[in-house]
């Protein structure tokens, strides 16, 4: 994987730049400003591109942008200490192919990456409900309805917690399962509801109240 990155902040470019380098992952530069970065990205053609929101000459979105129409297909994601519901938004309207924490721990900020580059979208699990309040009443959301009776229990219950950002690892030893039988669940309900990632899922969940009917059910 051949990533580059363009963040303003050098003690977290250069502290991030040797972390994905001992992890094996190539580094084809590392630029703290968006003219060179534009001008790196040309030259280099990355995998993946990670990009931070807030830069001091051009606004992160504004570089989305303008990366996006000179590269369409290259993976970019946002790397960002921004959980605000309008910078998610617009990213991924913009073309964003991710958008991702600067608190997340190494291992997932990996496997975010390689999800990027086989070209999935991939949004940090804590802003499953700054998506869902953003796309209530959308299409998707309308058209997975019909299908969440389809669920069974185990897999209602799997699809709440991964609305509270859980990962496999975690719902497995919450529920005193294999790994391997989460992700089969997790696999069963994005075919059910016609999704194709965990954040679509966690977003419908959240967004119909799934999960605090579900509550209601078990007090009572």
């Amino acid at each position: 994987m051949r990533v580059l990155l363009i963040d303003d902040h050098a003690l977290f470019r250069f502290g991030l730049q040797e972390l994905l380098e001992r992890r094996g992952i190539q580094v084809v530069a590392a630029v703290g400003d968006t003219a060179m970065g534009l001008k790196r990205v040309a030259e280099t053609l990355p995998d993946v591109v990670l990009l931070d929101m807030r830069m001091p000459q051009l606004d992160g979105l504004e570089m989305l942008r303008r990366l996006r129409a000179a590269h369409p297909g290259m993976p970019i994601a946002m790397l960002t200490t921004s959980a605000e519901e309008r910078d998610v938004i617009e990213s991924l309207q913009g073309g964003a192919q991710g958008y991702l924490l600067k608190d997340m721990e190494p291992d997932a900020l990996i496997a975010a990456l390689s999800e990027i580059v086989q070209g999935r979208t991939v949004v940090a699990p804590e802003l499953a409900i700054v998506l869902a309040k953003a796309v209530q009443g959308e299409a998707a959301g309308m058209a997975a309805e019909g299908r969440i009776a389809d669920l069974t229990p185990r897999e209602h219950e799997i699809l709440c917690h991964l609305a509270e950002g859980q990962s496999n690892k975690a719902i497995a030893r919450r529920l005193n399962i294999s790994d391997g039988t989460v992700k089969l669940h997790v696999k069963a309900i994005l075919r059910k509801l016609d999704v194709h990632s965990r954040v679509e899922a966690a977003v419908i969940a959240v967004e119909r109240g799934l999960c605090e009917r579900r509550a209601g059910r078990d007090i009572g």
